[in-house]
């Protein structure tokens, strides 16, 4: 599991002052307790466009981006689980600009992991990874997949104009 200052390299100092406590409430109107990674990290980075490409929910956008966007994809034959802020649901925390839509899903064990509705592929695509070590693989182009792009030099460009 990463920490905030594991980002620090991709991404730059922290956007955000701490708005972990933000997201803990959305989380908790839908009865649901988020990993402490996604908190964390969403706290310090949501509500960003990382290098014009992923677009990352932080507690000013989540629980709209949720209602609106999850409906859409909970309709979906493609995504198969519910979507927060219906009990039980995946959340639902970015997309990258392809129409890739991003997840964690809850697991039995009660730990969460990273899946993607893949838009241009048209399915659903499950990792065994938790939200900090996935996001920090895609954003060092460590992870073993053809539908994240190369990125340039780090660190990555933040537009916080998309928030």
């Amino acid at each position: 599991m990463k920490a905030v200052s594991d980002f620090v390299p991709l991404l730059g100092a922290p956007v955000r002052q701490d708005e972990g406590h933000l997201i803990k409430e959305i989380a908790s109107s839908w009865s649901v307790a988020l990993p402490e990674d996604f908190i964390t990290i969403a706290g310090a980075y949501g509500d960003v466009a990382v290098s014009d490409y992923i677009y990352f929910c932080g507690a000013r956008t989540l629980r709209r981006y949720a209602d609106g966007m999850g409906r859409q994809l909970e309709a979906s034959r493609t995504v198969p689980h519910v979507v927060l802020p219906t009990p039980g649901g995946a959340l639902v925390w970015g997309n990258t600009i392809e129409g890739d839509q991003l997840f964690l899903v809850p697991r039995e064990d009660g730990t969460w992991t990273v899946s993607a509705f893949r838009r241009g592929w048209a399915d659903w695509h499950d990792t065994d990874l938790g939200f900090s070590d996935w996001f920090y693989l895609a954003l060092t182009g460590g992870t073993a997949t053809d539908w994240l792009p190369e990125w340039e030099p780090l660190p990555h460009p933040l537009d916080l104009n998309n928030g």
